[in-house]
């Protein structure tokens, strides 16, 4: 699903795969991951792509959600996995470890 993510210099637009695993992820899920990856995006303009991976950890433990995002760039990809109770948990924690992971890439690449 294309998303929009808004950056100072320019409008992004990208597909997001979002593949939940053995499950179907509602609407209201997709639309939370979406406009997190836009938000995500929108502070880089050299992101390529986007993928999401949600799965249910097979355990009786709270925290069985997982949350998998990969992010295409020139070079290495960015990748971050989190687990906790709930899908946007999981998601919010996977973002944040990779919002970081993008202000270091971009540290990078000015060198």
């Amino acid at each position: 699903m294309p998303i929009q993510g808004q950056n100072l210099k320019k409008e992004v637009d990208m597909k997001v795969n979002i593949n939940a695993v053995q499950f179907k992820a509602d609407k209201k899920l997709e639309n939370f991951i979406e406009k997190k990856i836009g938000k995500l995006v929108g502070l880089y303009d050299g992101v390529i792509g986007t993928e999401v991976t949600l799965r249910v950890e097979k355990s009786e433990a709270k925290n069985n959600k997982i949350s998998e995002i990969r992010i295409e760039v020139k070079g290495p990809d960015l990748y971050a996995k989190k687990q906790s109770d709930t899908f946007e948990n999981a998601t919010d924690t996977a973002i944040d470890a990779l919002k970081k992971q993008l202000e270091k890439y971009k540290e990078k690449i000015k060198k």
